[in-house]
């Protein structure tokens, strides 16, 4: 019953389309039907009233004369498949080859752009000739694809068919190579262009916005000039929303008023993407009141417009303004895309506002918008900026779920989301789970961003041995990725935490050979100042200061830092004092290194004046840091009586860093009963540093109180706290060569040993006496010589002897403060060697050459 019922329907709507067809054609008399027929088919509503039409044509053999208004009726009612052959049986003609235009604008319209490329090529084969009319939509699609042979291709027929003086045709070429990527090929067009004056305000369009599309802003800025002062091209809609995105760029803030300027006088200004554009640019130049102005006078505003706002104010900070505006999006039912979500997370993200970024990652979830990948980023970035490891997991599972298993995801896209994983588990203490997603990127696949996350985080967790390793792998096996300014200052952070001078001086050279932007520049001198410096080769360190062609405070207080740790405080202090002449006001970093210089170098009233003057003078409030620094200067001193009053006087609670800073005074001038108080408030305060459990040990030690020695090692046992073993480590001519006390896994072992004894046995004919308190242990003396003999940097130094030239300087790195024993052990054995030594502990630096330590022995 159903079926009859449907049949009958289908029956009933065909007599029906037949009769308005009969009904159609019957009220025309045959004379009248070819004109009549070409209106009805611009007229006809639908492909089967075409066909209908077509049908009639076929039976009144009318076809050939309205052939081409068949084959548009087919073209405008998406049948091209009935349209082509109509149009393959047609005689070429130039009348008719609109029709072929016809089928590739559409393609293009539509997306199909290897279609175009096969129609054109159908069209050739078939004997028809292109016009000025097919060129720009062939070129189109060639450029959009992108495919620069077969541009070329088409630029050859163009000039074949001599169309090389068609302004519209030589436009389309000029943007194709730009699309293409081949910038030397499209101005070379707009030059012979501009020489067969065929110019005009498109052909200066399209070449200043190939220049800006590849990052050249300048140059594009360069070129709209030439366009207004030299050929008097007036500027249009397009001329202004090209050259504003390059003011943006170079922060270009006189040249973009200059166009704002003109876009009011020529009436331009009225135009929404003339007013993004003006937004965007203030925005970009951090001129935010600027912006607003202009947001607020635009009388037609889009998502892109508020869009615009809402990521200036978060780029800068502005939060409040940036989250009032977002409201006001809600409030006037602005349509929120993941742009605006993306940019409110983005800007909490920058800032360090994790748990904001979270919350407001959450309510565009519950809006129902979708995630993009940089909404990912974005929010993936907050997480590691505040160490939200399992808000990181969850993101982590949501990429999984929504991202990764798509087939068609962009390898692009895929790429930055992995990176920003990497990027968060290693900011977030989960190394491992880091270098698993590292590793499951293909090796040809990986960028040099996912490179530098990778080594990043070794390097900030101080897994430095790791980073080294991998950007040496980058380099040897992955010679197409080139490392940028943030791979560099990652592996020479890791060259600095392990001194490392050898490859510090490497990258050093790497940066010569290869040209970086001057932000980079300066980025990248700043790393190599604290390389040197942390290398033991501080005057190196100050002839890349004094070569600068630009500073900034990170600049000289790097310089300054490294002054401090070489116990160079005067020149530290010289230093200080240059940076406030070059009119760079300190802050309290800057402060802090110079406590930290004052504290090493013995300039105790120096320090005080520092101290007391840094809030009154420069307006910087002594924090935390700054007292701690302060209990060391005096503890150095001994003057413990008035390190005690400084942290009764603090304005906050003193934290572990205060006790341990006392403690450590009270190690150098023996003062137990200070010593237990401090160790006593550290305990209070649950602190779990080994450190400060082996000093107080330390002073028990020297007041041979060997049961106090012995019960703080029972506690540091039952507490589960160990001491870290004391490794000294060299960079010989074979690698890096690295020794624990008592070691004797090294191959060169017994010459080692061999010589050390007989370094021993020399100086101290010389008046070396063990400092057997150093030893530790309720042993007799003479097992506690043995204990000392086999520190690990006098094992490190006698591999030094044994394997460095000459005259050359032997460097050493210890992960502890250097013992007292082995620092006059050192000192002794530099009168009898021709090497300055260089001795890195955990604290300070020591050059010891010709019986002397650069300490004065104030360590």
């Amino acid at each position: 019953m159903v079926r009859s019922f449907s049949h009958h329907k289908l029956k009933t709507f065909i007599l029906r389309r037949r009769a308005t067809a009969v009904s159609l054609f019957s009220t025309v008399s045959s004379s009248t039907v070819p004109l009549i027929t070409s209106t009805l088919l611009q007229q006809c509503k639908s492909l089967f009233q075409a066909k209908l039409i077509h049908q009639q044509l076929l039976i009144q053999g009318l076809t050939d004369q309205l052939t081409t208004h068949l084959i548009s009726a087919y073209i405008a009612h998406n049948a091209p498949s009935t349209a082509i052959p109509l149009l393959e049986r047609l005689v070429p003609s130039a009348a008719a080859v609109f029709c072929w235009n016809s089928l590739i604008r559409r393609s293009v319209t539509l997306g199909f752009l290897h279609d175009v490329h096969s129609l054109f090529l159908r069209m050739q084969r078939l004997g028809w000739r292109a016009d000025q009319y097919t060129f720009p939509f062939v070129l189109k699609a060639c450029g959009e694809i992108p495919s620069f042979g077969r541009g070329a291709s088409v630029h050859a027929l163009v000039c074949g068919y001599g169309f090389e003086s068609n302004v519209f045709v030589c436009n389309a070429i000029v943007a194709m190579y730009a699309r293409c990527g081949a910038l030397e090929d499209a101005r070379q067009m707009f030059d012979e262009m501009c020489g067969r004056g065929v110019c005009d305000v498109v052909s200066w369009n399209s070449i200043v916005s190939a220049y800006g599309q590849i990052g050249k802003a300048r140059k594009a800025l360069e070129l709209f000039y030439r366009m207004t002062d030299e050929f008097l091209v007036r500027p249009d809609v397009v001329s202004l929303v090209n050259v504003l995105p390059a003011c943006a760029s170079l922060g270009a803030l006189l040249q973009g008023k200059q166009a704002h300027g003109f876009a009011v006088r020529s009436g331009l200004g009225d135009d929404i993407f003339v007013g993004n554009a003006l937004v965007d640019m203030y925005a970009k130049c951090g001129v935010m009141e600027e912006a607003k102005k202009v947001f607020e006078r635009m009388k037609m505003k889009d998502v892109i417009s508020w869009n615009t706002m809402v990521t200036g104010y978060s780029q800068i900070g502005g939060f409040d303004e940036a989250l009032g505006l977002f409201e006001k999006m809600r409030t006037e039912k602005i349509e929120l895309d993941v742009v605006t979500w993306s940019a409110v997370i983005a800007g909490y993200a920058q800032k360090g506002y994790g748990p904001q970024a979270l919350d407001v990652f959450r309510q565009m979830q519950l809006s129902g918008s979708k995630a993009n990948s940089v909404t990912l980023v974005s929010v993936l970035s907050g997480c590691a900026s505040s160490g939200a490891l399992l808000q990181g997991k969850e993101i982590h599972s949501h990429v999984i779920k929504c991202i990764l298993n798509i087939d068609e995801i962009d390898q692009e896209n895929y790429l930055l989301v992995i990176t920003a994983l990497i990027d968060m588990y290693a900011k977030c203490k989960s190394i491992n789970i880091a270098r698993c997603l590292f590793d499951s990127v293909a090796t040809s696949d990986r960028t040099v961003a996912t490179w530098t996350v990778m080594i990043g985080g070794y390097a900030q967790r101080g897994e430095a041995n790791y980073a080294l390793e991998l950007f040496s792998e980058m380099f040897q096996e992955h010679k197409t990725v080139k490392p940028n300014a943030f791979t560099l200052c990652c592996a020479l952070m890791a060259c600095a935490r392990l001194s490392t001078l050898r490859l510090g001086r490497q990258i050093h050279a790497y940066v010569f050979r290869n040209q970086y932007e001057s932000a980079s520049v300066l980025f990248l001198e700043n790393c190599l100042i604290d390389m040197y410096s942390k290398c033991g080769n501080i005057d190196v360190a100050r002839v890349v200061f004094d070569n600068m062609q630009q500073k900034n405070s990170v600049s000289w207080t790097s310089l300054l830092t490294g002054y401090g740790i070489h116990g160079r405080g005067e020149d530290a202090i010289a230093v200080f004092d240059d940076m406030r002449v070059a009119g760079l006001d300190p802050d309290g970093i800057t402060f802090l290194a110079v406590l930290y210089a004052c504290s090493h170098s013995r300039m105790v009233d120096q320090g005080v004046r520092y101290f007391n003057n840094m809030h009154t003078e420069c307006g910087v409030v002594p924090s935390l840091e700054h007292y701690a620094c302060m209990v060391d200067l005096l503890g150095h001193a001994g003057q413990l009586d008035e390190a005690i009053k400084l942290i009764e006087s603090m304005p906050m609670e003193p934290a572990p860093v205060v006790w341990v800073a006392l403690l450590s005074g009270c190690r150098i001038h023996a003062n137990v009963e200070l010593g237990e108080y401090a160790a006593n408030r550290l305990m209070e305060l649950e602190s779990e540093n080994d450190g400060s459990y082996t000093l107080l040990s330390n002073i028990y030690a020297s007041a041979r109180r060997w049961k106090d020695v012995a019960r703080i090692r029972s506690l540091m046992k039952y507490t589960g706290i160990k001491k870290r073993p004391g490794c000294s480590w060299i960079q010989g001519k074979k690698g890096t060569a690295t020794f624990f006390a008592g070691d004797r896994t090294h191959p060169e072992s017994e010459q080692i040993y061999e010589l050390l004894a007989s370094l021993i046995q020399r100086i101290k004919t010389m008046g070396y006496v063990p400092e057997t308190s150093f030893a530790l242990h309720d042993v007799d003396d003479e097992e506690k010589d043995d204990l000392l003999f086999e520190h690990s940097e006098k094992l490190a130094l006698a591999y030094g002897i044994l394997t460095t030239d000459l005259g050359l300087p032997i460097r050493i790195t210890k992960n502890l403060r250097v013992c007292g024993d082995c620092h006059s052990a050192i000192t002794y054995i530099s009168m009898i060697v021709e090497h300055e030594i260089v001795l890195r502990d955990s604290s300070r630096f020591h050059h010891f050459k010709n019986g002397s330590c650069s300490c004065r022995g104030y360590w």
